[in-house]
C-alpha cells in the first residue's frame, strides 16, 4: 500500500480544502500510473506546520522570514 506524507508550511496566505484536494488526487494518479497500484489502497496524507514548529540554523523559520530570509 502506497502511503504518502506531504508536509507543507502554514502561511499566511494557507492552501485551500480545493488545492489539498488536487494534490491528494494528483499524487493518488501518479502513484496509480507509475507504481501500478489501485486507488483505493494510496494513501495521501496532507501535515501542514506552523513556521514556529521547525528551523533552519538554529532559528524558527518565523524568525527567519521575520527578518526577510
Amino acid at each position: 500500500m502506497p502511503f504518502v506524507n506531504i508536509k507543507l508550511t502554514r502561511e499566511q496566505r494557507p492552501i485551500t480544502p480545493e488545492q489539498k484536494a488536487a494534490l491528494i488526487k494528483g499524487v493518488t494518479d501518479l502513484l496509480v500510473e507509475i507504481v501500478k497500484r489501485g486507488p483505493k489502497t494510496t494513501v495521501v496524507v496532507i501535515d501542514e506546520i506552523d513556521t514556529d514548529n521547525y528551523g533552519i540554523g538554529g532559528e524558527t523559520v518565523t524568525v527567519l522570514r521575520g527578518r526577510g530570509h
